[in-house]
């Protein structure tokens, strides 16, 4: 009997066995996990470093395999990491098995393709960080608390399904295209500290309601999109709002003075906008405050002494390009952290103040284009954390401070152009020099150029034009192989320009003006033999921009004002494009001919040899220059015919050759049709249109190829020239003329940039 009672507890047994390991075979476990991530292992085309490759084998546990991590109870996945792998393929949708994942960061890869909808089935997951978003992916995420799609791929509006995620604390969408208004649904994430949607394309009005249910925000990135509209001023119910980023957006209207009331407040960038009126003075009661950018709006004010009295924690001040008058107050000297102060483009006058000394954190000075006078105080040099100074464009006087020399070990900006200078330049810059921009001109200085700047070894913009210096051609600046603009323009240097002794010889050099000097002798054929980035030019360049003067915090500050001389006119620049390449030679007392090589240099696009002695024919070399837009030759000794070989640069807008010796018919066709009787005026030997004097038969020009067969060639050719100039016009927004504004120089620039856009 005993016997016969064990069988049906034995059999009981084994059925809870069998019943259990048919449970155990069927219900998520590691092993299911193992299978999702070896799934999604599978769908992996590239793994550049091999970390998924021979990490991710069933010959390790999953918990120990690179990128994964599991819960110490359950030992299932909670958290995969991927990021930054640089990781191409697609998502398997078996990765929504992980039932356990709580956190999921596949960002900084290149994973392509539709996202599985599998996901949704995540229900433990509160940390994704990803780079698309379907529609739905967030019906059934309630737990969701952390969402970080930054520097991703996404497109389109913001998905309602979003909304339903009530527990998120921390939400970015910054650095993406999402499109549409800013929904005010967002209202409805009550416990949202982070909203972060900045360097998007949203657009209208910020929704005021948002911040009735935002109450417990704490930070607020909206720049960098195109919203329009107010401030809601109900912005100040946030009342623990640390950062507020509105820059670089079409905001209008005053600032708030309920702003003010935000008494945690540390980061306030306003800048870039339409914002006028007053700045509310209940700001800069703010003690917490570390930034203030208000700069590029259309504010005004004065600066009264005693505004900056409580700030004592103030590291960065912007007031850019407004219209704030006074002088620089005294309070501001109590701000020991600043570190970034830029006034520039005000009204504010006065001197220097010597106090500035008190401010020993100081990286950044920037009060150019005030009405600023007197003297630089020397206590200027004791700011050994110096990097940029900026105090061009004022009326300052007296001579440069010799110690600014001793600065250049921590300086990467001076400019001074556009003052009263005078006096000799300092002669000490550092062995240790950092400068990588040097702007002196439109100033009295005198003597030489001083050696000490060979120091800098990474010059990239040196501009001394427009001064009384006296030396010969400083050939040593061209062991500074950074250097890539260079004008010596309106001052007296003399003598031959010769780099034959020179290692570097300005091998990437892109701008060289040298005009109205007292040069003398036969042009360099070795300067032009070495100027490399002339001869590659745009082949390495890539996608246009504007050559950058320096960079701080995610800010681009160009290098501006370059003037060009051609037919007569003088133009400046605000902002130079890397591919602008320009010879300018004009105004001194070269002999000789003009050197055969310079058709060498191939990504040329203005050339000046007006005004000088040279002598010979106009090589047939320079019809190479196929890039070239403007070419003066004005001025000189040149003889012989015009080179029918010019008719091959399809570019060419601005021609002048007036005032030589030069003989025969002009050149019919193409580019050459657009050229008017000045470019030919004061060569008693010239004949054919567009002048009203007729060649001899024996002078007529060779006759085309039938214009049935080429003529739509050089027809569409003049359209080029005329036409693509017009489709980027805003590009010379960036332009100022000092007479006039010519309508082929427009042409030119514009033009060359779409062009070198399409490459």
């Amino acid at each position: 009997m005993a016997k016969l009672g064990f069988l049906p507890a034995l059999l009981f047994l084994l059925l809870c066995a069998t019943f259990g390991a048919i449970l155990s075979a069927n219900s998520p476990n590691i092993s299911t996990d193992q299978a999702a991530l070896l799934a999604l292992k599978s769908h992996i085309t590239h793994d550049p470093h091999n970390l998924l490759a021979t990490n991710w084998s069933t010959s390790a546990s999953v918990c120990d395999w690179i990128g994964v991590a599991c819960g110490s109870r359950h030992r299932r996945v909670t958290y995969l990491n991927l990021s930054g792998m640089n990781l191409t393929g697609t998502i398997n949708p078996n990765l929504g098995n992980l039932s356990f994942l709580a956190r999921l960061d596949i960002s900084n890869n290149s994973f392509h393709g539709a996202f599985p909808l599998e996901l949704a089935h995540l229900h433990r997951l509160k940390y994704l960080n990803f780079g698309h978003l379907p529609s739905r992916i967030f019906d059934n995420l309630s737990k969701l608390q952390v969402l970080d799609l930054t520097e991703n791929q996404i497109s389109g509006s913001i998905p309602n399904s979003l909304y339903k995620c009530k527990e998120l604390w921390y939400l970015s969408m910054c650095n993406n295209s999402l499109e549409g208004s800013m929904p005010k649904e967002i209202g409805n994430l009550t416990m949202l500290k982070y909203l972060y949607l900045g360097y998007n394309n949203l657009k209208g009005h910020i929704p005021s309601g948002i911040f009735d249910n935002l109450t417990k925000l704490l930070g607020l990135d909206l720049q960098q999109n195109q919203i329009s509209g107010k401030i809601p001023s109900n912005i100040s119910r946030c009342k623990e709002l640390r950062y507020l980023s509105l820059n670089n957006n079409y905001l209008e209207g005053s600032i708030p003075m309920e702003i003010g009331n935000l008494t945690m407040l540390e980061f306030l960038r306003l800048c870039h906008n339409n914002l006028s009126g007053s700045v509310p003075s209940l700001i800069f009661n703010i003690s917490s405050l570390q930034q203030i950018r208000l700069g590029f709006n259309t504010l005004f004010g004065y600066l009264t002494s005693n505004m900056f009295d409580y700030l004592p924690r103030l590291v960065y001040l912007d007031l850019t390009e407004c219209q704030f008058s006074g002088r620089i107050p005294k309070s501001l000297f109590k701000c020991k952290e600043l570190e970034y102060l830029f006034l520039s483009g005000n009204h504010l006058e006065g001197t220097v103040p010597s106090e500035i000394i008190n401010l020993t954190s100081l990286k950044y000075f920037f009060i150019a284009d005030n009405n600023f006078s007197g003297q630089i105080p020397s206590s200027i040099c004791n700011l050994g954390s110096l990097t940029a100074l900026c105090l061009n464009q004022n009326s300052l006087e007296g001579k440069i401070p010799e110690c600014i020399g001793n600065l250049s070990s921590s300086l990467l900006v001076i400019n001074l152009e556009e003052n009263n200078f005078h006096g000799t330049l300092p002669e000490n810059f550092s062995e240790t020099c950092t400068l990588q921009s040097f702007r002196i001109n439109n100033n009295q200085v005198e003597g030489p150029l001083p050696r000490s700047l060979s120091n800098c070894k990474g010059l990239n913009f040196l501009d001394v034009g427009n001064n009384y210096l006296n030396d010969s051609f400083p050939n040593w600046l061209g062991n500074l192989d950074q250097l890539q603009v260079l004008s010596l323009r309106s001052n007296r240097f003399y003598g031959k320009v010769d780099s034959s002794n020179v290692t570097a010889s300005f091998i990437r050099l892109r701008v060289i003006d040298l005009s109205h000097n007292n040069f003398n002798g036969h042009l360099s054929t070795k300067l032009f033999e070495n100027l490399h980035a002339i001869k590659e030019g745009y082949e390495k360049i890539g996608k246009p921009k504007y050559m950058i003067e320096f960079a701080n915090d995610g800010i681009w500050y160009y290098i501006p004002g370059l003037s060009f001389a051609t037919k007569g006119l003088e133009m400046e620049f605000h902002s130079i494009l890397t591919f602008w390449t320009a010879i300018d030679l004009s105004n001194n007392q070269f002999l000789g001919e003009i050197p055969k090589t310079l058709g060498e240099l191939h990504s040329l696009i203005g050339l000046n040899l007006s005004h000088n002695c040279l002598t010979g024919s106009i090589p047939s070399s320079l019809s190479d220059l196929s890039e070239l837009e403007s070419l003066d030759l004005s001025s000189n000794k040149l003889r012989g015919r015009i080179p029918m070989e010019l008719n091959n640069m399809g570019f060419l807008e601005v021609l002048n050759l007036s005032y030589n010796d030069l003989k025969g018919p002009i050149p019919q066709g193409k580019q050459f049709d657009t050229f008017t009787n000045d470019s030919y005026i004061g060569n008693l030997g010239l004949c054919g249109l567009p002048l009203s004097k007729s060649c001899d038969n024996d002078e007529e020009t060779p006759t085309e190829a039938d214009p049935d067969d080429d003529g739509l060639n050089w027809k569409f050719s003049i359209l080029m020239g005329y036409g693509c100039g017009l489709v980027l016009g805003l590009s010379m927004g960036y332009m100022v003329f000092t007479t006039g504004k010519p309508w082929w120089f427009i042409r030119i620039f514009e033009r060359v940039r779409q062009r070198f856009v399409k490459r």
